[in-house]
């Protein structure tokens, strides 16, 4: 899920001359903390400004997007549930783009934000299809996916999908069958509840009526994606970073990502003080340099 607050200046954060992150690379047998350091290049100013634009598809609704020209490989910022392209990771990724001078694009799920449809109609499959749109009909070239949270999971079915559009991807507290599996872990008794009414309310603080209503319907469809069953065939570079204090998505989700996608370069980072949103400075930062090194990575293997 996007979140609000003020903007960071990715371009601003890359200007400093040396950094430090603790970051845990996955392993199977252990898990092994390391030490980053870097000398981040220095980037030119630019001012490029995105516009809105609506992608019109055959019985399916418009999608609303922005889109910023340049090198490949490109970015593409998938939300999480019910957010929307205006978030901070969403805008601070762009102005990183406009800085590198690399294509970037943002985009609203059907039934939400700009986007036509209704909400209450709108499965994982169905958003699944939205990404796919973007990617193949506004995307030009290599692109890396990042994704949060609900967005996380999306990208990794667009990377099984698309495997020769897909150049690498970012998941931020990477949900990853994480509705059903909530659902499975309820009692017996609350489960018929939920089949009986057909409505789920799921209490939250990132939703003003302070819970999200999840159609039974919904829940069922979901079950259809799930990954976490067996190995997820993804095999370019992932990296997951997970907030260890997150109460919606738990960071153990990221680790079980690891193990059953068969890519070996492959890191989790784990943030001892994130919350879901990772919208913090900090949070920020990390997910900056974390793209940084997957362009300069597949740039000079190319």
């Amino acid at each position: 899920m996007a979140g609000g607050g003020s903007l960071v200046s990715a371009a601003a954060l890359l200007r400093r001359k040396s950094w430090d992150l603790a970051a845990v690379p996955f392993c199977p047998a252990a898990l092994l903390f390391r030490r980053i350091e870097r000398t981040p290049r220095r980037l030119p100013v630019c001012r490029w400004k995105t516009n809105l634009s609506f992608l019109s598809r055959p019985d399916l609704p418009k999608l609303a997007y922005k889109k910023l020209k340049g090198k490949t490989p490109g970015i593409i910022f998938i939300p999480g549930y019910h957010s929307n392209m205006n978030g901070t990771k969403a805008m601070a990724i762009e102005e990183f783009c406009k800085s590198l001078g690399h294509a970037y694009v943002r985009f609203d799920f059907s039934g939400c934000g700009n986007s036509e449809g209704n909400s209450e109609e709108c499965t994982v499959g169905r958003w699944r299809k939205d990404v796919l749109s973007i990617i193949d009909d506004i995307a030009e070239g290599p692109q890396i996916l990042v994704g949060s949270s609900m967005g996380a999971w999306l990208m990794l079915h667009t990377a099984i999908a698309r495997p020769t559009k897909v150049a690498a991807l970012v998941g931020i507290a990477t949900a990853a069958d994480s509705i059903v599996t909530r659902f499975d872990e309820l009692p017996i008794e609350a489960k018929k509840e939920i089949e009986v009414t057909g409505t789920w309310k799921v209490p939250t603080r990132y939703s003003d009526d302070g819970f999200y209503m999840f159609p039974y319907s919904f829940i069922k469809e979901a079950k259809l994606h799930c990954l976490l069953h067996g190995p997820i065939p993804v095999t370019c570079p992932v990296r997951l970073i997970h907030g260890m204090k997150d109460e919606v998505i738990p960071w153990q989700t990221s680790m079980r990502v690891a193990e059953h996608v068969i890519s070996t370069d492959i890191d989790v980072t784990l943030r001892k003080n994130g919350d879901h949103r990772m919208k913090e400075k900090e949070d920020i930062k990390l997910l900056v340099y974390t793209i940084d090194d997957l362009i300069d990575k597949l740039t000079t293997s190319n």
